[in-house]
């Protein structure tokens, strides 16, 4: 595959606005390949989606440096210590721990559908509009247990919700639902604050990420030695400086804000897919 700087430098900046917000940074990704001429369900092109999220990744390490410690910490002193187990940080570190299993595990016996059908823009429209409809349902669950004060913070968050979480970061493997969306509407719905639950769905984005990269770069290191050195790592770079940014931007957006901004886009742009699809101006792969 010809790769060229530009479609670098779009493709890195498209995973960097879109890997942390819920409007799906695999169905964005999808799209803008397709714009650029880009054949989506190459293996090749599949492969180098999921290497630029590397960047993304450094940028969530780095932002949550402090924290990501704090929390490995306290883990460690939990195997160590029984007395330490009671501690909030000792359930938040297992409340990740244990939701990044289940995305590994379909994502892996799941990776020819992933990688392959649901890689059309007939499934990202779909889902991008779908997926709308469980934000709405959240956001509806989370002002009703905030008017209730029954809402929970980093305090509360337990090893339960951390794996209905990861069961729910999933439906993310379907491009068009969005990882971020998946993991922020599930966190609403067991009745965590949004901050809290935004945050969570950073740290839980780190074990799926890493592990999603490095197997896909192993499984296509054939079709990603196609793919020029340059262009590689201008993606990777250009995705780091966007995907810190949009991380800042979105823990201050949604500490005043509701998601339903981001529900409005997403329908939008479904509806937008689905109009080009059956009019034959975009092809479905």
């Amino acid at each position: 595959m010809d790769l060229s700087y530009f479609q670098a430098v779009v493709l890195g900046i498209v995973e960097g606005l879109t890997e942390f917000l819920p409007v799906s940074s695999t169905g964005h990704l999808t799209i803008t390949e397709k714009l650029l001429g880009m054949q989506v369900d190459d293996p090749t092109v599949t492969a180098y989606t999921v290497i630029i999220q590397m960047g993304a990744i450094v940028a969530t390490f780095i932002y949550f440096g402090r924290k990501i410690a704090r929390l490995f910490m306290a883990w460690v002193k939990g195997l160590r210590d029984k007395e330490y187990r009671s501690h909030s940080d000792w359930s938040l570190a297992w409340a990740v721990i244990v939701g990044s299993l289940p995305v590994g595990l379909v994502g892996y016996f799941g990776q020819d559908y992933i990688t392959g059908p649901f890689r059309s823009l007939w499934v990202v429209a779909g889902a991008l509009i779908l997926w709308s409809l469980v934000m709405v349902y959240a956001e509806r669950r989370h002002d009703a247990l905030a008017a209730a004060g029954a809402q929970r913070g980093e305090n509360g968050v337990t090893l339960k919700d951390g794996l209905i979480i990861g069961l729910g970061q999933c439906f993310s493997l379907i491009p068009g639902v969005s990882r971020s969306g998946a993991t922020i509407s599930t966190a609403l719905i067991r009745g965590i604050d949004r901050v809290t639950a935004t945050e969570l769905s950073f740290f839980m984005a780190i074990p799926a990420l890493t592990a999603g990269g490095l197997f896909e770069a192993y499984q296509t290191r054939a079709d990603l030695a196609n793919v020029a050195m340059g262009p590689m790592i201008v993606g990777i770079v250009v995705a780091f400086i966007v995907a810190y940014a949009s991380i800042a931007w979105l823990l201050r957006f949604v500490a005043h804000n509701s998601l339903m901004a981001f529900v409005w886009y997403r329908v939008a742009l479904g509806v937008v897919l689905f109009i080009a699809l059956g009019a034959g101006w975009l092809s479905a792969t």
